[in-house]
């Protein structure tokens, strides 16, 4: 199945800034995280948008696919066939020269640095929002303490495999319109290793490795975000041949609140007040992440009014300072009303020189006539 346009994926537009689609997927991320929707394409969904977002939020592969979309530009004559089952330049050289563009072989004996491993790891708002210290554990492969890692059984020896001569790699002669060429492939009978066990390890049947879980811990920094990753240098799957270990990926997914909505470094959330501190002002309590604090209240605040509470947001990730709180008021209508509040508010409306239905609702509701009868 053919992939779907990344701007597709997210909802928009080609000409779509930084800010829109960093919205996007943080909209979208929230909708689909398995942690949250447990619809069966959920994870899926949720694959696709992470997928698509980190192509479109960085400058370079997003040129990239504006120019090439899907199509690797690196594929060399479309990965189709070419004279005969060739799939591309890399191939075609190959079979004229040997593999490799005649460089060196590999050695497979040559200390190589092991796999990188991934972690998913879920927050809840206020741990992205001031980090935290835990312990993980992760699923890795370890050097079996059985065989010191040889595969062998223990007083058995490792053999030089006799179908490569310990190169890990075999010549296969092919004839060819062009006369006969010789192609180097991997050693089928060691997979690569130039080594051939006779009488293999009973824990790690041969292969040196076990599977075990490892414990690690973490310090999670303040104000990491939804979709970001920390590195752990050194924490991932063992080297081979006394190479260096890999490094461990966590990425990170967190779990949005019901009051407090993030953006960046910056926090936003709607505060009710009521129509007499609206019209009266009021000092009122707000709460932020930090605590609560006191906002004064101007009188005559609209409803929508926004206040800014400095300092009061997410520290950087990276240490630049803090953002800041945004508080937007929103005036509550009282649904329900005594007869003498009712009572109350007509007598202000005859002070006002209003009626419930006032001259500057009227003088509303005749423009509104006008220009239905097209005057």
């Amino acid at each position: 199945m053919s992939k779907r346009d990344y701007y597709d994926v997210l909802g928009v537009s080609k000409g779509a800034s930084k800010d829109e689609i960093k919205k996007a997927y943080r909209k979208l991320s929230k909708k689909y995280h398995p942690d949250i929707n447990k619809e069966p394409d959920a994870d899926e969904k949720f694959k696709e948008v992470k997928e698509a977002y980190e192509v479109l939020s960085d400058d370079q592969k997003k040129a990239h696919y504006d120019q090439f979309g899907h199509t690797d530009p690196n594929q060399g004559f479309g990965g189709g066939d070419f004279g005969g089952g060739f799939g591309g330049f890399e191939d075609i050289f190959n079979s004229f020269f040997g593999g490799g563009g005649g460089g060196r072989r590999r050695d497979p004996n040559a200390p190589r640095q092991g796999a990188d491993l991934q972690f998913s790891m879920t927050l809840a708002f206020n741990e992205a929002v001031f980090g935290k210290e835990t312990d993980i554990e992760i699923p890795r492969e370890e050097t079996c303490d059985t065989c010191d890692g040889s595969g062998a059984k223990p007083g058995t020896k490792v053999d030089t495999c006799s179908h490569c001569n310990g190169t890990g790699e075999l010549n296969i002669q092919q004839n060819t319109p062009f006369g006969r060429i010789v192609n180097r492939r991997v050693c089928s009978y060691c997979s690569g290793t130039g080594k051939e066990i006779k009488e293999k390890c009973r824990t790690c049947s041969g292969s040196g490795k076990v599977k075990t879980r490892h414990k690690i811990h973490v310090k999670i920094p303040a104000g990491v975000d939804d979709g970001q990753q920390l590195r752990v240098p050194g924490k991932g799957e063992p080297g081979i041949n006394g190479g260096p270990p890999g490094d461990l990926y966590i990425v990170f997914h967190v779990r949005s609140h019901e009051f407090f909505e993030r953006d960046g470094d910056d926090i936003y959330c709607e505060m009710p007040i009521t129509f007499v501190q609206s019209a009266l002002g009021d000092e009122i309590e707000v709460p932020t992440v930090h605590g609560k604090v006191k906002l004064k209240v101007p009188a005559g605040t609209q409803t929508g009014t926004r206040f800014r509470l400095k300092g009061k947001g997410v520290p950087n990730v990276r240490g630049y300072g803090t953002g800041d709180q945004h508080i937007i008021v929103k005036v509550v209508t009282p649904t329900k009303l005594s007869e003498k509040q009712k009572q109350l508010l007509r007598e202000y409306a005859e002070i006002s020189g209003q009626s419930p239905q006032g001259e500057h609702e009227q003088g509303f509701f005749s423009k509104v006539k006008r220009a239905f009868k097209g005057e």
